[in-house]
C-alpha cells in the first residue's frame, strides 16, 4: 500500500531515531508528571545496570561506555539525592559495591507502568488503524546485526 507519506522513504536510521526520540519524550514527560523530573534518561540506564545486586563504578563505566570518570560524577549525583549507595563489596578491598536505595526501586516501580501504559496506547492507536507496534520487526534487526548477543543499551543523546 503505497502512500504520498514522505516517512515511508526516509532511511532507516532516521525512523528508528525518530521513533527513539517521540517515544523518549512522551516518557520523559510522563515521569515528570509522576514527581521524577530531577531525572533524566542517563539515570534509568543507570538504574537498570544497578538494578539487582548492584555493580562497582568501573562496571556501572563499562556497562554505559563512559569514562571511570564520568560514573563516578554520575553515582556521586545520584547518591546526593538518594537513589544510590555505595556499600563494601562482597569480596573486600578498597572496591564499593553501588546499590540502588529503595526510593530509586519506587522510581523503577513509576517508571515501569508509565512505560507500560505508554505502550498500550500506542498498541491500542495503532491497532486502530490496522497496525501493530513493530516488536518482532525490531527485535529481529537487531538479531541480524549481533546473532545471539544482546549490546547494552547506550546512552546516545
Amino acid at each position: 500500500m503505497e502512500t504520498n507519506d514522505p516517512l515511508e522513504h526516509s532511511e532507516l536510521t532516521f525512523l528508528l531515531g525518530m521513533s527513539f526520540q517521540l517515544v523518549l519524550s512522551e516518557f520523559v514527560s510522563r515521569l515528570d508528571a509522576a514527581g521524577y523530573a530531577d531525572l533524566r534518561p542517563m539515570h534509568g540506564l543507570v538504574f537498570q545496570v544497578l538494578h539487582g545486586s548492584g555493580a562497582t563504578s568501573s562496571e556501572l563505566a563499562e556497562e554505559l561506555g563512559v569514562t571511570k570518570q564520568a560514573a563516578g560524577q554520575i553515582i556521586d549525583d545520584l547518591e546526593k539525592r538518594g537513589y544510590v549507595e555505595r556499600r563494601p563489596h562482597p569480596a573486600g578491598g578498597r572496591r564499593k559495591l553501588v546499590v540502588l536505595t529503595a526510593e530509586a526501586l519506587e522510581h523503577l516501580a513509576v517508571a515501569g507502568r508509565i512505560l507500560y501504559e505508554l505502550e498500550a496506547q500506542l498498541t491500542k492507536q495503532l491497532h486502530e488503524v490496522g497496525l501493530q507496534v513493530p516488536r518482532a520487526e525490531l527485535a529481529a534487526v537487531i538479531r541480524t546485526l549481533t546473532g545471539d548477543s544482546i549490546p547494552p543499551l547506550r546512552p546516545v543523546w
